[in-house]
């Protein structure tokens, strides 16, 4: 499985404030992302296979399997619950990531999987209200591979079928998503990444930081 160069930043995100909708807490967070799972899943982009948090006002982090539970299974808040810490009575997750893997396709259309394809985080905060981003690693979305070689087939393959995946998500939602902040990694603008600026048929050589994480 896999094999894709992953960046430690983001390629690109897209980030949906919720707060509109009247709805926060974590019954209002898990629905929110078993609704957009189920869409990227849809898109091949995400099977769920765990969800992961950390905890707010208490310590550590929390794993759970989603084997034979659905996201939306109504005995998932219970769940979550029982695994706060002892003792730790005003511990909440602070944010939901759903963890899977995801289909993408490679230059001769051959189907791909990798684990944690796409990033799906669901925040339930009943402060500042519920938000959710998507957030992808790798360079199959792009214009360029991270050597900087321009690889129209893949992108052709993939980035359509993200930038789908993002359109149904804000029909979803209700609300069109905010691109995140450029990184070193990338841009996202619209639905998509930002083309790079192509010299001598070339775009930027990124592998130099993806070595030195690596080490």
């Amino acid at each position: 499985m896999g094999g894709l160069m992953r960046a430690p930043l983001e390629c690109g995100a897209w980030y949906w404030e919720l707060d509109g909708t009247g709805e926060a807490g974590v019954d209002a967070a898990l629905r929110t992302a078993a609704a957009m799972a189920g869409v990227l899943e849809r898109h091949g982009l995400l099977e769920p296979v765990a969800l992961e948090w950390f905890w707010v006002f208490g310590d550590g982090d929390a794993r759970l399997g989603l084997d034979g539970v659905r996201l939306d299974d109504a005995r998932l808040p219970g769940r979550v619950a029982a695994l706060r810490p002892a003792g730790q009575e005003r511990a909440e997750p602070s944010s939901f990531h759903v963890v899977g893997d995801g289909v993408w396709f490679d230059a001769a259309g051959r189907e791909r999987r990798e684990h944690r394809l796409v990033e799906l985080s669901v925040c339930p905060d009943t402060v500042m209200g519920l938000s959710a981003e998507l957030a992808v690693h790798h360079d199959v979305w792009g214009a360029c591979d991270f050597r900087g070689v321009p690889h129209p087939r893949v992108y052709a393959y993939n980035a359509p079928r993200l930038a789908a995946a993002l359109r149904e998500l804000d029909g979803l939602l209700g609300v069109a998503a905010e691109p995140g902040e450029p990184t070193y990694f990338g841009t996202a603008v619209g639905h998509g990444l930002r083309e790079p600026d192509i010299i001598d048929g070339l775009g930027p050589d990124l592998t130099d930081l993806l070595e030195r994480w690596s080490r």
